[in-house]
């Protein structure tokens, strides 16, 4: 290798090192918000609806991609379930939430998809990976599909907020101007 490829894969290095970096830092401000705004939620049958993950979840999912928004969503679970806020239901329907809705939206770039992602990972997917957890770990009685109903309305709720707020942005511009300051 000469000298000018040496320092493009130098600068490529520190370029990629850099955007991991933010995209560490965003996820951990992410993360912050919402445990913060963790005392909003809505009790619907056993489960404490918390559309502010959700909103999370899609956002995370498409500014920063699969692996930061699963990280994002675990972080903010765990957190809330050591400050005594969550319950170990918030693992998987959040992470799987935050996964489909970052890997859809990586696919597609389209926030419809990403929204459908987060609906159907958090609410359906979500929801039944859950059942083991309320039976062996929490001890519930319940039936197999007794948390799709209060995910899928907590997750359609976050969703239609990060809809919202994402058209806020587009038509702001901020969308872009956010990507570049993460990829930079």
């Amino acid at each position: 290798m000469n000298q000018n490829t040496k320092a493009v894969i130098r600068k490529g290095s520190y370029i990629n090192q850099r955007s991991r970096i933010k995209k560490l830092a965003l996820s951990g401000m992410l993360a912050a918000v919402t445990v913060a705004l963790s005392g909003f939620s809505i009790p619907i049958g056993a489960s404490r609806c918390f559309p502010i993950q959700h909103l999370v979840n899609v956002m995370a999912g498409i500014f920063l991609g699969p692996f930061y928004g699963v990280l994002t969503a675990f972080c903010t679970s765990l957190i809330r379930n050591l400050i005594g806020t969550g319950s170990l239901l918030a693992f998987p329907g959040s992470m799987i939430g935050a996964f489909l809705s970052a890997l859809l939206f990586q696919k597609t770039g389209k926030l419809l998809f990403s929204c459908l992602g987060e609906i159907g990972g958090t609410g359906i997917i979500g929801a039944l990976v859950s059942y083991p957890l309320a039976v062996f770990f929490m001890g519930k009685d319940i039936a197999v599909f007794f948390f799709v109903v209060p995910f899928l309305l907590s997750t359609v709720c976050g969703t239609l907020m990060a809809a919202a707020l994402f058209e806020i942005f587009r038509r702001l511009g901020l969308v872009s101007h956010l990507n570049r300051l993460i990829k930079e």
